[in-house]
């Protein structure tokens, strides 16, 4: 007997690199809180991952494949935990565009900007940490049991169709900016 091709691995070695970039949000947003980081263009690339490698990349794979072949196997579109992923996505977003503008606003020398991407920095990885954890440990695993084997091939296809819409080195170049951010050393505060 064959067994099943794995649906989800792929989304949670994904989810590694996005708490990598967590870990170092997290970092930087409670030294900007206390007035000891001020490089608000590290704000600025952290968006353009969470952006580009989090939600085009990632969330487009589940949004737009796992959780359709989810609701097309019998899951509820609402009410249902592909509903309340999806209601975070949205949640997540709504905190990286305040992180942003606050930070161009810090750029532009606007007082009063670090409390404002503080807060909105560690709102989000807070709720996004949540949000994995639920994907990993529940929706996934829910995943594998429910979606039959005859659409494996093709969700597996879809993923690769979606990681085809970017430059081949995308998924490196994103690696390379989480390395380069945790490496950054944290004493260039004002």
């Amino acid at each position: 007997m064959a067994t099943k091709r794995d649906i989800t691995t792929a989304l949670v070695d994904e989810h590694k690199l996005i708490l990598r970039m967590l870990a170092v949000l997290e970092r930087n947003a409670t030294l900007t809180r206390e007035g000891k980081y001020t490089d608000y263009r590290f704000y600025l690339s952290a968006v353009d991952f969470i952006r580009n490698y989090a939600d085009r990349f990632h969330h487009a794979k589940e949004e737009d494949v796992l959780f359709e072949a989810l609701v097309a196997n019998g899951m509820p579109r609402q009410n249902s935990p592909v509903a309340a992923m999806l209601l975070e996505h949205d949640q997540g977003r709504a905190y990286v565009r305040a992180m942003e503008e606050a930070a161009q606003a810090a750029l532009r020398g606007e007082p009063g900007q670090d409390e404002v991407i503080a807060a909105n920095a560690l709102g989000y990885l807070e709720m996004l940490r949540e949000h994995i954890a639920k994907e990993d440990d529940i929706l996934y695993p829910l995943a594998e049991r429910l979606i039959p084997d005859t659409l494996r091939d093709g969700i597996i296809a879809a993923y690769g169709a979606a990681e085809a819409k970017t430059a081949a080195d995308f998924a490196a170049t994103y690696e390379e900016l989480v390395a380069r951010c945790e490496g950054e050393t944290v004493d260039r505060a004002a």
